[in-house]
């Protein structure tokens, strides 16, 4: 009888070994890009995004999210250290290139300590072409807490929140959006 408790539990410790590791690997970033797009998205029923400013990590400058009343404006909450917000970052900037003062894209970073001093480089390195201001507790909890990298909002020219996604978004979903509010 003792053997066969042995044995049993011998048999049944890997596989809570490898449980317990993979529930401790889906907090620390992936070192592989995911395949494809992955983000869910909730209609939001229009209310006013929450203003705030924050200092923009290259000029040091306020960002004020009201100074872009009258535009569409994209806030992407993300990481330098996150695989998806690094895929999403080109098809970000392309998008800027592509409608100019049309929109206003307002990168937030959530970077820790450990990381923040990665972003001056990472903005160099990636070209981004709108502001990226760091987060604060405040603004990630009038956003509703931000608990997963990355969630964006999609903004109108009157400031309400119309969407938000949680996860990689596709540029064809923005272009879409853009394309509707540019015209309200």
């Amino acid at each position: 009888m003792k053997i066969k408790l042995v044995i049993s539990s011998l048999m049944l410790l890997p596989l809570l070994l490898l449980t317990a590791c993979a529930q401790q690997n889906d907090n620390k970033p992936q070192n592989s890009e995911p395949e494809k797009y992955d983000a869910s998205a909730t209609t939001a029923s229009t209310h006013k995004a929450p203003d705030f400013t924050l200092k923009n990590t290259s000029t040091g400058a306020d960002v004020k999210l009201s100074d872009y009343r009258g535009k569409v404006v994209i806030i992407d909450f993300w990481a330098t250290w996150c695989p998806p917000c690094r895929r999403g970052i080109p098809d970000l900037v392309d998008l800027k290139n592509r409608y100019g003062d049309d929109i206003e894209i307002i990168g937030i970073s959530v970077d820790n300590e450990k990381t923040v001093g990665d972003i001056p480089g990472f903005i160099k390195e990636k070209g981004i072409n709108y502001p990226v201001v760091y987060y604060n507790n405040e603004v990630v909890n009038a956003y509703g807490g931000i608990s997963s990298i990355p969630t964006s909002f999609i903004i109108d020219k009157e400031g309400n929140i119309t969407a938000s996604y949680v996860g990689l978004v596709d540029k064809e979903v923005y272009e879409t959006a853009i394309n509707k509010l540019k015209v309200l």
